[in-house]
């Protein structure tokens, strides 16, 4: 999530008009100060009410500054309120708010002051005041438009609303069609909605895009490696995620599930012949026993990326259990008691 750096003022001239916006003055500034405090102190569920009774409390002097509505949002947002922050969020995205804001400034000679004003009062104090004021400058702030879909995709995607999702998705890669995070986030979304098709041509189209993506080409992988019929294309995108990163615990790990394939269906297979068709039995197990073969550099390799994993422990023991490579069989089987004596009991 984009990172909250609040350094605002409120220009008390905006509300200088009478007893009655001098009292809204009042109010404005306290709930100002209540939000940066809370703000501060990192406590986001108290600052993000305070941000949005600033907004409202210049919205009714009329000044509709939506900036404290986003940064009401992104403190809802850094305190997990979910359905808060996604409201707030949908209306920001809905009014076309992008967060692009002119600052005029200007330094006061007589105290040195930089302070900042309202169009109208600078291009004011810049015509008839230059011997008292001096620095007149303008900036504008960037775009946060593209953020404020990232962000409440990633709040829908956490809370598991993966239809909703993808609608806002789809929504933001309309207006930012080579936006990253929302080509990312629209494949988890996707998968996540058991729309495995879409996601795979959706990897594939980013892939195309990046071919260096590990992380790509290993969640390409692992939907390959569901279907036997894609298994051997399963096993390349692995290895390129593996050649991409070499630590890539996770790729070495499937890698070898794939290669193994469905072993469970294996030795029952082996064991419905072994009496009636030795032959075939012998041909199964030999089939059997070269593909944990084929199986065991990848499984060397999960084990040295992640040696107190018992998981590549145990996976690595009966691969050479099977393979009939029995020191190696005994080392991991002393590695694997090593491990489960140090789980919590």
């Amino acid at each position: 999530m984009k990172k909250l750096i609040l350094g605002m003022a409120i220009v008390a001239s905006a509300f200088a008009f009478g007893q009655k916006a001098g009292d809204a003055n009042a109010k404005l500034q306290e709930a100002n100060k209540a939000a940066m405090d809370a703000y501060g102190a990192k406590n986001y569920a108290a600052a993000a009410p305070k941000f949005m009774e600033v907004y409202n409390l210049l919205k009714t002097s009329g000044q509709d500054n939506k900036v404290y509505m986003y940064y009401s949002g992104l403190n809802y947002a850094l305190a997990n309120d979910i359905d808060q922050a996604t409201k707030i969020y949908s209306d920001l995205i809905n009014s076309g708010y992008t967060g692009v804001e002119t600052t005029y400034t200007a330094k006061e000679n007589k105290t040195g002051q930089v302070s900042s004003y309202d169009k109208a009062t600078w291009e004011l104090l810049k015509k008839s005041s230059s011997k008292d004021y001096s620095d007149f400058k303008t900036e504008q702030s960037p775009s946060v438009e593209a953020d404020l879909y990232e962000t409440m995709s990633t709040l829908l995607l956490n809370a598991k609303k993966n239809d909703e999702a993808l609608a806002i998705i789809e929504k933001g890669l309309a207006k930012f069609p080579n936006n990253a995070k929302l080509k990312e986030y629209q494949g988890t979304a996707l998968y996540a909605s058991g729309n495995t098709d879409k996601f795979m041509a959706n990897l594939k189209e980013q892939l195309a895009k990046n071919p260096n993506d590990a992380t790509n080409w290993y969640n390409l992988g692992v939907l390959q490696g569901k279907n036997p019929e894609t298994a051997n294309e399963a096993v390349a995108s692995f290895q390129k995620a593996i050649d991409l990163k070499p630590d890539f615990s996770n790729a070495y790990q499937n890698l070898v599930y794939t290669v193994i394939g469905d072993d469970e269906k294996a030795v029952t297979d082996i064991n419905a012949v072994r009496k009636t068709k030795p032959d075939e039995a012998t041909r199964l197990i030999e089939a059997r026993k070269e593909r944990f073969m084929k199986a065991t550099p990848y499984a060397e390799k999960w084990y040295q990326a992640v040696p107190a994993d018992i998981n590549s422990v145990q996976v690595l023991k009966d691969i050479y259990n099977t393979t009939k490579n029995t020191a190696k069989y005994n080392e991991m089987k002393v590695k694997e008691t090593e491990l489960k004596a140090q789980q919590p009991k």
